[in-house]
């Protein structure tokens, strides 16, 4: 199995519009950062986690040719706003994406893409194949994951353990019950918003903190804004075992 960071910025991405600060002007390629996304590549072909603002461009940067499914971790428009080209899969693999997403999930995504839904379909749209899933495990064409259910304040979110790989992204608290679906991973990555406290998103000690808690030998953190610093001073001050993520990081 392999993982790809095809982005690993906050909602806004870094650098953000309009923004002079050193962090948005830094000339090191590890601060520019798109919307958080992974893609997984395994035995099964590629499982793409949200559709970001920048999923055609990512899509692109990382020669993806062929899509099995996406995973939507929940419903906030930096997880699911690139949703629309799909299409560009759709055409080339003659078929529909299977995107697998709670109920609540596939709401939002029935809303914002009505003419996708719609009982007259105009030619072109994307063909999205909605496949609910709930905090249980699943698997796709056999290839077996396992949802975690975490807080982004008040807003159930999904975290997705793939073997011993798990993947974590807004979120701000996980229940016990919840945790020891993430014990035993040898990789764990978190959302790291910043230094400062944040009523939806792990500050980073709260990260560190929790990654300890677990005992995790590796750590990422994704989802970072530019409010938490430079890549390499902050990664520079990380316990061990601990690093921050980076558009274009690959795991095997």
């Amino acid at each position: 199995m392999k993982i790809t960071f095809l982005g690993t910025g906050t909602s806004q991405g870094v650098p953000v519009i309009a923004c002079n600060c050193r962090v948005c002007t830094s000339p090191d390629q590890r601060d520019t950062r798109l919307r958080s996304s992974i893609l997984v590549e395994s035995e099964i072909g590629n499982i793409v986690v949200d559709t970001t603002p920048d999923f055609r461009y990512q899509m692109l940067r990382a020669q993806v040719k062929h899509l099995e499914a996406v995973l939507i971790t929940h419903s906030h428009k930096d997880h699911i706003a690139g949703m629309d080209d799909i299409r560009a899969f759709n055409y080339f693999q003659q078929k529909p994406i299977d995107i697998y997403a709670t109920d609540f999930s596939q709401n939002a995504i029935m809303r914002e893409f009505a003419y996708a839904f719609a009982d007259f379909k105009y030619p072109g749209i994307p063909e999205l194949n909605l496949q609910t899933i709930t905090d249980e495990a699943f698997s796709v064409k056999g290839f077996p994951i396992i949802p975690i259910q975490v807080m982004h304040h008040k807003m159930p979110v999904l975290g997705f353990r793939f073997g011993d790989f798990t993947y974590i992204t807004d979120a701000n608290f996980v229940a016990d019950e919840e945790k020891e679906k993430i014990i035993g991973s040898k990789v764990l990555v978190l959302n790291a918003l910043r230094k400062e406290k944040h009523i939806s998103h792990f500050t980073l000690d709260e990260a560190i903190a929790l990654a300890q808690e677990l005992q995790v030998p590796q750590v990422y953190f994704t989802h970072i804004s530019h409010q938490l610093g430079l890549h390499e001073e902050i990664n520079a001050e990380l316990p061990a075992g601990m690093a921050l993520a980076y558009d274009g990081l690959e795991l095997e």
